[in-house]
C-alpha cells in the first residue's frame, strides 16, 4: 500500500443481524405485515470482490432488495392460516431462496426467522 493514496478498509466478518419489514399479500389475498430477521455475514475469501463490486456498505445495498423480493414471493405461496401454523417451514423456504439469490453477492446466511406477523384489522376481527 502506498501511504496517503491507499487506505485500509475494515470489514466485519462476524455474523450480524438485519431486519426486513414488508407488507405483502398471501395466497388467499390477505394483507400481512411481516418482519424477518436475517443473520448474515460476508464470505471472508471474497471480501475484495465485495468491496470492488458493491462497496463498503454492501449490506445496505443488497439485503433490502433481495430480502423484500424473496419475502414477498414466498409469502404469496401460503395462505394466512398456513403462515401461522407452518411458520418454521416458511422461514426455511425463505432461507433457501435467500441463499440461492445471494450467491452472486457472496453472502452467507446463518439464520432466517420470522419475528413479527400481523394481519389486517379486518382479518383479525373476522377470526375473533
Amino acid at each position: 500500500m502506498i501511504p496517503f493514496l491507499h487506505q485500509p478498509r475494515r470489514f466485519t466478518v462476524r455474523t450480524r443481524p438485519y431486519s426486513v419489514q414488508s407488507v405483502t399479500g398471501t395466497r388467499d389475498l390477505q394483507q400481512v405485515q411481516i418482519t424477518l430477521r436475517i443473520l448474515f455475514r460476508p464470505q471472508a475469501e471474497k471480501l475484495q470482490k465485495i468491496l470492488n463490486n458493491l462497496g463498503h456498505d454492501y449490506d445496505e445495498r443488497v439485503l433490502p432488495s433481495i430480502g423484500s423480493e424473496v419475502l414477498k414471493s414466498i409469502v404469496a405461496q401460503y395462505d394466512a392460516g398456513q403462515l401461522i401454523t407452518m411458520r418454521e417451514k416458511v422461514s426455511s423456504d425463505i432461507k433457501e431462496q435467500l441463499q440461492r439469490r445471494s450467491s452472486e453477492f457472496d453472502l452467507e446466511f446463518d439464520d432466517v426467522s420470522i419475528t413479527d406477523l400481523r394481519f389486517s384489522n379486518e382479518f383479525s376481527a373476522s377470526i375473533e
